[in-house]
């Protein structure tokens, strides 16, 4: 019996995890190019890398959910309870995702305030902090300044608006229950990838700042107790992320079978 399946639909039909596992390939080959590249220091690329891997898992996902086949269906049904974002979201690890950009954004900006240039390295504006030890002017560094930290506000200022219009459109839009679920756990999931990654090399950043000669004191002692959670709960998010853009059905949630409630 032929298959009276078109072609199209066929190639189709999982176009979304191809361009979901191609930008992840993608990311990967440009992390490594950015890696390698000549610089000054060896923070640059690290951050250009990160930067980069995250944005292209971001980009395929995006591309996978634009490539991804809507159902035609004869009949057509409608719910009366209103569709909302949040019923399509991981209801537990979006809070995380959600916790973890606040405290990323929140350390890019304590990063960017207490960042200087210091007298020992020419052109390094943004990338050290100034510390008095043993009664001289001390540089510690990589620090999460300006200089650092600019590539990392951008893509996440690239990234968010774009992720959010992406789940109101799946929210929104035809499918059944599955699908819109689907679609939006692997938009969160690329949207943590790059999130999840740049607090761990913020994390990374901060932690050989303030171990540098033991010239941090007390407020950097405090300052690694307090990030050493945020980097563990970071390095679990960015396992989960990976997982949910890779195959999003391979991520279960008790609260999702709360949520299937209505089809088109």
């Amino acid at each position: 019996m032929l298959n009276s399946v078109p072609l199209q639909s066929r190639l189709l039909d999982h176009a979304d995890h191809y361009a979901r596992w191609s930008g992840l390939a993608i990311g990967i080959v440009a992390a490594q190019q950015l890696v390698t590249m000549e610089s000054g220091d060896i923070t640059t690329p690290l951050v250009l890398a990160i930067t980069a891997f995250g944005l292209c898992a971001v980009g395929g996902v995006m591309l996978g959910d634009a490539l991804t086949l809507r159902p035609q269906e004869a009949v057509r049904t409608a719910s009366l309870a209103p569709r909302l974002v949040r019923d399509h979201i991981p209801p537990r690890m979006a809070p995380l995702l959600l916790l973890q950009a606040a405290s990323l954004v929140a350390l890019l900006v304590m990063g960017a305030v207490t960042a200087s240039s210091g007298p020992d390295r020419i052109g390094a504006a943004g990338r050290v902090i100034t510390v008095t030890c043993e009664g001289m002017r001390t540089s510690l560094g990589p620090w999460p300044g300006l200089y650092y930290s600019g590539p990392m506000f951008a893509a996440l200022a690239v990234a968010t608006p774009a992720c959010i219009w992406a789940l109101r459109r799946i929210a929104y839009g035809p499918g059944d229950y599955q699908q819109r679920r689907d679609r939006a756990w692997a938009i969160t999931g690329a949207w943590g990838l790059l999130v999840s990654s740049q607090v761990l090399l913020v994390v990374l950043m901060l932690l050989i700042a303030l171990t540098e000669r033991a010239c941090a004191g007390l407020p950097g002692a405090v300052t690694i107790v307090a990030i050493c959670p945020l980097g563990l709960l970071s390095l679990f998010s960015f396992g989960w992320s990976l997982v949910t853009v890779v195959a999003p059905r391979a991520v279960d949630d008790e609260a999702v079978d709360e949520g299937t409630f209505d089809d088109e």
